[in-house]
């Protein structure tokens, strides 16, 4: 008879949390934004300022206005970091409400 293994537990370091909210004021309005760390996602998302994925795992933001009481899930955005920044001078992008029609 073999002896009887231990297993040992996996756990691993713990699963990184989003930042904390912050609330943003711009010409475009007062806006809620968090970060996300990129060990923390695990889907892909389109940023509406370039109109790119944001793979899983990459870094990003998530920003939402601030002005809506109870705003759903919907109405939350991920952003490039660089993007968000950005998004005064550039406009919307190809795919994205409100942006230019597709080429075609």
């Amino acid at each position: 008879m073999s002896p009887r293994r231990t297993r040992r537990e996996r756990s691993g370091p713990p699963a990184p949390v989003p930042g904390p909210e912050r609330l943003e004021s711009w010409p475009d309005g007062d806006w809620v934004v968090r970060q996300q760390p990129g060990a923390g996602t695990a889907k892909t998302y389109r940023c509406p300022g370039c109109d790119q994925e944001i793979r899983p795992g990459t870094p990003h933001l998530v920003a939402w206005p601030a002005d809506g009481v109870n705003v759903g899930i919907d109405e939350r955005r991920h952003w490039h970091r660089a993007c968000w920044q950005n998004r005064l001078r550039r406009g919307p992008q190809r795919g994205v409400p409100g942006g230019s029609p597709p080429r075609g």
